[in-house]
């Protein structure tokens, strides 16, 4: 989801306009009902233009939807020191909060069980952080416990998101909190 550190001002201003006339136009439909041509005309740009930057609106909506999975795995790991085991940290019952307003779209690309095209993007960012984290602190196994944190949030949240976990946002906050913190006290 990174871009190039000297990208074109301009190329970043066109996709920046694609994915806020996605939102817009997945507010007023959903997902699966949206086309290229109401997006283009939306942002304002032509469907070459559109073809340029994305090979279709799956793409165009990963992108869009990225600042998601950054959010995710920020949340996950705003906490210092000795982590309550019970209560989720602030940002992490913010991050379910938010969702609801691009739930329609989120759920298009997230399916059940963690998987779809958004669901591998967050369990590779969040593989990676966490990795990153425990290597850090010299925590053993951590290429096994930062998979399984990956795969139990991107599964816990797209269960979630499809109805197949009933509970209020703090409240599954909470819930995937305490598996995360088992989970890293397993090893």
């Amino acid at each position: 989801m990174s871009r190039a550190p000297h990208e074109d001002p301009r190329a970043a201003r066109t996709r920046a306009r694609l994915r806020a006339a996605l939102l817009a136009e997945c507010a007023e439909r959903p997902p699966a009902e949206v086309a290229v041509a109401a997006l283009v005309r939306r942002a304002g740009v032509g469907r070459a233009t559109f073809y340029v930057h994305y090979d279709g609106i799956e793409a165009l909506a990963v992108d869009a939807c990225a600042d998601v999975v950054r959010q995710a795995v920020d949340a996950l790991h705003a906490w210092r020191g000795r982590p309550d085991p019970v209560h989720a940290p602030p940002a992490l019952r913010e991050f379910f909060t938010g969702l609801s307003p691009h739930a329609a779209l989120y759920r298009s690309l997230l399916a059940p069980g963690g998987g779809g095209p958004l669901g591998r993007v967050l369990h590779r960012d969040l593989r990676a952080r966490s990795l990153e984290e425990r290597e850090l602190a010299g925590a053993a196994d951590a290429p096994l416990v930062a998979s399984a944190v990956a795969a139990t949030f991107a599964g816990v949240l797209a269960d979630w998101l499809h109805g197949l976990l009933r509970a209020a946002p703090e409240e599954v906050a909470d819930q995937v909190w305490q598996l995360l913190v088992a989970l890293h006290r397993s090893r």
